[in-house]
């Protein structure tokens, strides 16, 4: 497959309300997942790569039943995550349009199988994300200095929820990075959510990703962690609008008892890796 493409690699770049990510279809390529991380850390740098969030690898389900297909998820860092809820509708809408799935499609996360609908005609997915876990309110926290409260839940990567009367004068950078780090939430640290509710239907949210260490534009399973804590302290009620940090709206909703999150989700452009100039190795060389 390395003489095919030579020094070059096929991508798409797909974007999901502003949270952005590069694709690899791994049934063509066939990377060994020893090598992904590192190209993960290579591709993702906006200035030295093609600039991205993430980078995720389609591949064929392999032993996992019950699947369409898999994939493999890495922030811009390198580090694999179990679950990304805007990768997800990103993968949706490019397995959908490389003929790997239909319009309902099951992937296989880390986290466990996810469910996909793709809405083409509406540019786009929704998605049910696994079971929320681990729900903890009311944490009183010293971040910076300053006693915080805190609320705490995974919906399929862990995330911690502040409460904020203006959105817009938050912090992010500095108070997420100081909770994504936390004492409390090691060794694995949190995403941290920043968000404004106007009212029981709709909410501002800013969110500071572990493994992008900084503030993105939109995150799936952030808003949706906002929508289970906000909902289990009777603030909301079972459907959510989200405008993001990108101005874009996700809608996160609680259908008995299972988290769903739909909102646009967009291939922006295909290209080329000149692999060299990335210094990656081809496929199968220097794992």
């Amino acid at each position: 497959m390395s003489t095919m493409f030579g020094a070059r690699a096929p991508f798409y770049k797909l974007q999901g309300c502003g949270n952005d990510f590069v694709a690899i279809d791994n049934r063509v390529l066939r990377l060994p997942e020893a090598q992904m991380a590192e190209w993960a850390r290579r591709i993702c740098p906006r200035a030295f790569g093609v600039g991205a969030d993430g980078l995720f690898f389609l591949d064929a389900p392999g032993a996992v039943q019950d699947a369409d297909y898999r994939w493999h998820f890495f922030n811009a860092d390198g580090s694999r995550a179990e679950m990304c809820g805007n990768a997800s509708r990103c993968a949706g809408r490019l397995a959908h349009a490389l003929g790997l799935a239909g319009e309902r499609q099951r992937l296989a996360t880390d986290a466990g199988v996810i469910a996909i609908e793709v809405l083409p005609e509406a540019g786009q997915v929704k998605v049910q994300l696994t079971q929320p876990d681990g729900l903890s309110l009311g944490l009183w926290l010293s971040v910076l200095g300053r006693e915080t409260e805190v609320h705490f839940v995974n919906t399929g990567v862990p995330h911690a929820v502040v409460f904020v009367d203006e959105v817009r004068e938050a912090d992010v950078a500095a108070v997420g990075r100081a909770l994504r780090f936390h004492e409390h939430f090691a060794p694995a640290g949190t995403n941290a959510n920043f968000a404004q509710v106007l009212d029981s239907g709709r909410a501002l949210v800013r969110t500071y990703e572990r493994g992008v260490e900084a503030e993105t534009l939109a995150c799936g399973t952030g808003v949706s962690a906002v929508q289970v804590v906000a909902q289990a302290l009777g603030r909301t009620g079972p459907r959510l609008a989200c405008t993001t940090a990108s101005g874009e709206v996700l809608v996160t909703s609680l259908e008995g008892g299972s988290v769903f999150l739909q909102g646009a989700a967009e291939l922006t452009f295909t290209g080329e890796l000149n692999l060299p100039a990335l210094g990656l190795p081809l496929p199968g060389e220097g794992a």
